[in-house]
């Protein structure tokens, strides 16, 4: 059940949410939005693997 909410939320988070690494955002630059948004990501990444 959980592995199953978060594979769905990446793919939402796939189409939804902006690619910061195609828009080339330098990680020790990114604003605070930025970094919540890239940890969001690597959060539902991780626990949907």
């Amino acid at each position: 059940m959980k592995k199953l909410l978060f594979n769905l939320l990446a793919s939402i988070n796939k189409n939804l949410l902006p690619s910061l690494s195609k828009k080339r955002v330098d990680l020790a630059k990114a604003s605070k939005w930025q970094m919540m948004l890239i940890g969001w990501r690597y959060f539902v990444t991780k626990n949907s693997l």
